[in-house]
C-alpha cells in the first residue's frame, strides 16, 4: 500500500492562522474532487475559524474520563474505518489523553500515513524538540508537549504561515485569538513584540535549513554535480601557513556584504600525513574561525585541489578563497600549485585568489623522518665500500655473464638504500655503473662501450637501482613513521591513562612532561585571565634542574590559554614532538581546571555548610534558646507580680526554675561557641597529664544524681590530654546516653591500656566506655549522630551539638570517638586517648 503524504501548516506563534489555512486547503481539495475528513480540529473559540467547519465532513471524537475531568480526543479507529483520501488533524504535538493507543497525535498521524491516508496538520516552532528550551529561553514559558524534528522533517511538504508581529498583535488585541479577559495578559508576557520577532526569525531559519535539505536531497537524485548559488557560502582553503589569518578575514569581509551566509575553513589532510609544521598554524587559525562565526573541517585526500573542490561541490558554495601560491615562479610557469588547479577546476564556483605577504616564497614542507645520523653514517660507508668489494669477489669468476654482475651489484644497491636511505643509495648506483662498465663490458679496462646492447644494460640497471633505492628508502622512512606513530600512541595512551587518575598534581606532570621530551625542565605561570598584557607571569609548579622562574628566561615557551604559559629549557622541539606537546598541554589545562573546580567545589561545600549552620541556628534561636529564656521571663514576672504574695515555698520553685533555665540557656550557648571554635579550628589544646578520675566527677556535675555509675580503676594511668577540653566531650557525652536513655542506668567503664591495649595515632592509648541501654542508634545513621545541628529524635530538646562538640574536642587532643552497639540494646560511646609519655607527647 502507498503511504500516505503529509503537509504541514509551521506557525511561530498561537494566532498566526495555521488552522484556518489548513482548513481553507481542505475545502480546496474538496472541491477538486477529494475525499476530505476532518478527524479533529480546535477553532479555540474563533469564530472565523469555525466557520470554515462547516461543509466539511466530521469525524466525531471520542470521549477519555481522565481524574474525573472529560477529555476529547481524535478517534483514530473511526478514520482508519472511514479511510478517507484526506484527513485533517490539527496539533501535530498534542499529547493524547492516558489510555489511548499512542502517547502523542503525531504517532496517530503515522498510523493514518501507514495506511495510505494522507493527512494535514499543525505545530507551531516551540513545539519542535531542538527549539524547545530556546523558545522558553526568549518567552520563559516552558511548552510540555514537544515533537521530534525529525518527524517534522520527515513530511512532504511545510508550509510556514507568516504574518508581521505588528498585525499577530493587532490580530490578538482586537479579540480574534483569545477572549477578551486573556488579551492583556498576553500583550504583555508572551505576546511582546521582541519575543514574537524573535520566533519568526528562530522559524524562517528553521524552514530555511529544512529547505536547504529538500535541495540537496533533489540535486542527488538527479544526479546535479554544479552548485546553486541558492545560499552565499564560502569555502576557504587553509594549508597552516602564516597566510591563513589573510586568507580568513578576506572571505568574512566578503561575507559580510550579504545579510545570510556560511564560512567554511577547510583543511586538506593529503595521504602522506598531515604537516607537522602546520600543527600550531592551524590551531590558531580555527580559533579565528569559530570567532568569526565559521566552522572548521579536516577532509582527507590523495590530491589538495581534488579534495577542496569535492568538498565545496558537496556544501553547494558559492565562492572559493584560496592564497597565491607560495611556490616559486618557475614552478608555477609548470603549472605547478594548488591555487591553479583550483581555478582549472572550480566550473562555476567563483574563487578568489587572495595576495598575501608569503607569496612566491617556497611552501615549507617538514622534512621526511630522519632514518638517523648513524644508519645515514653506515649506509655512506657502505656506498663506497660494497661496490668496490662485489667487483673484487666476482673477478676470479671469469665465466660470469654480465647480467650476473648486474645482479650481484643491484643487490648491493638495495642493501645500502634498505641501511640508509635513498641519499648513499644513489651514489652507491652510479659507482656500480662505473665499476661495471670498467671492469665487465667490452673493452675491458676503459670507460668505452662498444656494444649499444651493454649500454642498454646499464642504464636499465642504473634506473632500475635508483627506482629500487627510491622504495626501499621509502619503506624504511615509512618504518620509522609506524614506529614513531606507535610511540606517540602509546604516550597518548597513557596520558589519557593518567587523566583518569584524580590524585595527579601539575608538578608531578610537569615531570612526566620533562621526562617524555627529554628537556631539562618546564614551569607552568599563570596569571589572572583579566589582568591585562604588562601584568608579571607567576610560577604555579615546575620540574626539573634550573627551572626558569620568568617566561623571559626559558629556551621557548607556548601560551596554553589566556592566563597559563609553559616554559621549557633543554632543547628545540621538532615538528612531530610539537604535535604530541600539544596534547600534553590539553592535559595540563585539564589539571588546572579540575584544580580550580575543586577549590571552587571547596567553597561551595564551605558556603553550603555555612549556610546550613546557619540555618540550624536560627531555627535553634526560635526554639531552643527561647523556650530556657520564656522560663526565665515568665518566673521573673511572676516574682514580681506576685512580690509579698507567694509563700516561700512558691518562690524557691521559681528561683529553681530561673536557675535551672539559665543552666540550659548557658550550655547551649557554650556548645554553640564550642562549635564555632571547632569549625574555625581555633581549638587551643593545652597538652598534660590527666587521669580520668580528676575529670568524670566534674563532667557528671550537671547529672541527675544516681543515674550515672562509675567503674574506675584506682590505678589508671594518665593521658595526654587537655583537662577543661576532656570534661566538656565527657559531660556532653554523658548528658546524651542519660537522655536519650530514660530510666536505666548509664555506666562508665575505663580500661588501663598498655602494649596489648588500644592504639590511637600509633601510640598506645586508654578507653573510657560511656555505656547505656537505650533505644540505640541504627548502624547507617551513626555517622549521621556526630553532625552538627542533628537530632535523630525531633521530639528531645537542644540543638543537637554535644556529640559534634564532644567529637571535636577529643580529636583535637589526638583521640577518636567511636560508637558501638551495647550488648543487650544500647548505645556505648568510646572515648580513646593516648596515654601521657612526657612534654608534647614525646
Amino acid at each position: 500500500m502507498k503511504r500516505g503524504r503529509l503537509r504541514v501548516f509551521l506557525g511561530a506563534a498561537p494566532g498566526v492562522g495555521k488552522t484556518y489555512a489548513m482548513l481553507e486547503e481542505a475545502h480546496r481539495l474538496r472541491d477538486a474532487g477529494e475525499d476530505v475528513v476532518v478527524a479533529i480540529a480546535l477553532d479555540h473559540g474563533r469564530r472565523q475559524t469555525a466557520r470554515l467547519l462547516d461543509g466539511l465532513e466530521l469525524i466525531p471524537q471520542r470521549e477519555v474520563t481522565h481524574r474525573g475531568t472529560v477529555l476529547r480526543e481524535m478517534d483514530l479507529d473511526a478514520v482508519l474505518e472511514r479511510r478517507p483520501q484526506l484527513a485533517v488533524v490539527d496539533e501535530y504535538a498534542h499529547s493524547n489523553a492516558p489510555g489511548s493507543r499512542h502517547a502523542k497525535r503525531w504517532e496517530d498521524v503515522e498510523e493514518l500515513l501507514e495506511a495510505g491516508v494522507d493527512v494535514l496538520s499543525t505545530v507551531n516552532v516551540q513545539h519542535l524538540a531542538s527549539l524547545h528550551d530556546v523558545v522558553e529561553a526568549i518567552t520563559g514559558t516552558r511548552q510540555q508537549e514537544t515533537v521530534p524534528d525529525a518527524v517534522v522533517r520527515r513530511a512532504d511538504q511545510i508550509e510556514l504561515i507568516d504574518i508581521p508581529p505588528e498585525l499577530l498583535r493587532q490580530r490578538l488585541s482586537q479579540g480574534n485569538v483569545y477572549p477578551a479577559e486573556n488579551v492583556d495578559a498576553a500583550l504583555a508576557n508572551y505576546f511582546r513584540l521582541g519575543n514574537l520577532s524573535a520566533l519568526r526569525e528562530i522559524a524562517l531559519i528553521w524552514l530555511a535549513d529544512r529547505v536547504e535539505e529538500g535541495l540537496a536531497q533533489y540535486r542527488e537524485r538527479q544526479g546535479i554535480a554544479g552548485t546553486w548559488p541558492a545560499r552565499e557560502r564560502i569555502v576557504v582553503g587553509l594549508t597552516g601557513g602564516p597566510e591563513g589569518p589573510v586568507l580568513i578575514r578576506r572571505a568574512a569581509r566578503i561575507l559580510a556584504r550579504v545579510n545570510d551566509g556560511d564560512l567554511l575553513a577547510v583543511h586538506v589532510r593529503q595521504a602522506d600525513g598531515l604537516d607537522d609544521a602546520a600543527m600550531g598554524g592551524l590551531g590558531a587559525q580555527q580559533r579565528l574561525v569559530e570567532d568569526l562565526g565559521g566552522r572548521f573541517v579536516h577532509v582527507s585526500g590523495e590530491d589538495v585541489s581534488t579534495a577542496l573542490l569535492d568538498y565545496a561541490r558537496g556544501v553547494n558554495a558559492t565562492q572559493i578563497v584560496i592564497g597565491v601560491s607560495r611556490h616559486s615562479r618557475f614552478r608555477q610557469l609548470l603549472g605547478g600549485g594548488v591555487s591553479n588547479s583550483v581555478v582549472r577546476g572550480s566550473g562555476d564556483i567563483d574563487v578568489h585568489l587572495v595576495n598575501h605577504p608569503f607569496t612566491g616564497r617556497q611552501a615549507t614542507r617538514a622534512p621526511a623522518p630522519s632514518l638517523g645520523r648513524i644508519r645515514l653514517t653506515l649506509g655512506f660507508v657502505l656506498a663506497l665500500v660494497g661496490p668496490p668489494l662485489i667487483t673484487l669477489l666476482l673477478t676470479p669468476f671469469t665465466g660470469l655473464d654480465l647480467a650476473t654482475h648486474v645482479l650481484a651489484h643491484l643487490c648491493v644497491v638495495i642493501t645500502v638504500a634498505f641501511v640508509g636511505g635513498l641519499k648513499p643509495a644513489v651514489p652507491a648506483a652510479v659507482l656500480d655503473s662505473l665499476l661495471l662498465n670498467y671492469f665487465v663490458v667490452p673493452p675491458v679496462g676503459t670507460l668505452t662501450i662498444s656494444d649499444p646492447q651493454s649500454f642498454f644494460a646499464l642504464m636499465v640497471f642504473l634506473g632500475v637501482a635508483i627506482a629500487v633505492s627510491l622504495v626501499v628508502g621509502l619503506s624504511a622512512r615509512r618504518s620509522v613513521e609506524a614506529r614513531r606513530a606507535r610511540a606517540e600512541a602509546a604516550t597518548l595512551s597513557e596520558l589519557a591513562s593518567s587523566s583518569l587518575a584524580s590524585d595527579q598534581r601539575p608538578a608531578e606532570f610537569l615531570t612526566q612532561l620533562t621526562e617524555e621530551f627529554g628537556l631539562e625542565s618546564a614551569t607552568l605561570f599563570t596569571r589572572a585571565p583579566a589582568q591585562d598584557d604588562d601584568a608579571a607571569w607567576e610560577p604555579l609548579a615546575s620540574s626539573g634542574t634550573g627551572s626558569p622562574q620568568r617566561p623571559e628566561d626559558a629556551g621557548e615557551s607556548e601560551q596554553l590559554a589566556p592566563g597559563a604559559l609553559l616554559a621549557w629549557t633543554g632543547r628545540v622541539l621538532s615538528g612531530a614532538e610539537r604535535r604530541l606537546l600539544k596534547a600534553f598541554e590539553s592535559h595540563l589545562l585539564a589539571l588546572l581546571e579540575r584544580d580550580r573546580l575543586a577549590l571552587s567545589l571547596a567553597d561551595t561545600v564551605k558556603l553550603a555548610e555555612g549556610n546550613r549552620i546557619r540555618t540550624s541556628l536560627l531555627q535553634a534561636a526560635s526554639h531552643d534558646l527561647r523556650t530556657p529564656l520564656a522560663g526565665i521571663g515568665l518566673a521573673v514576672t511572676a516574682l514580681r507580680r506576685q512580690r509579698g504574695k507567694t509563700t516561700p515555698e512558691e518562690e524557691e520553685e521559681m528561683l529553681e526554675t530561673i536557675e535551672s533555665c539559665n543552666h540550659r540557656l548557658e550550655s547551649l550557648i557554650a556548645n554553640l561557641l564550642d562549635m564555632s571554635r571547632i569549625s574555625g579550628d581555633a581549638v587551643a589544646v593545652l597538652h598534660e597529664p590527666v587521669s580520668w578520675l580528676e575529670v568524670v566527677p566534674e563532667a557528671l556535675s550537671g547529672v541527675p544524681g544516681g543515674s550515672v555509675r562509675v567503674e574506675l580503676a584506682p590505678n589508671l594511668p594518665p593521658v595526654d590530654a587537655d583537662r577543661g577540653l576532656l570534661e566538656r566531650a565527657l559531660a556532653n557525652m554523658v548528658e546524651n546516653s542519660v537522655k536519650h536513655a530514660p530510666g536505666s542506668e548509664v555506666v562508665l567503664v575505663a580500661t588501663p591500656g598498655g602494649l596489648l591495649g588500644p592504639v590511637v595515632g600509633g601510640r598506645p592509648a586508654s578507653e573510657l566506655r560511656v555505656v547505656d541501654h537505650g533505644g540505640g542508634v541504627a548502624r547507617e545513621r551513626v555517622a549521621e549522630m556526630f553532625q552538627p545541628f542533628q537530632r535523630l529524635e525531633e521530639r528531645t530538646s537542644g540543638l543537637g551539638l554535644g556529640l559534634a562538640v564532644a567529637r571535636g574536642f577529643v580529636e583535637a587532643m589526638g583521640g577518636e570517638v567511636v560508637a558501638e552497639d551495647t550488648p543487650g540494646g544500647g548505645l556505648t560511646m568510646v572515648v580513646r586517648l593516648p596515654l601521657y609519655a612526657g612534654p608534647h607527647g614525646t
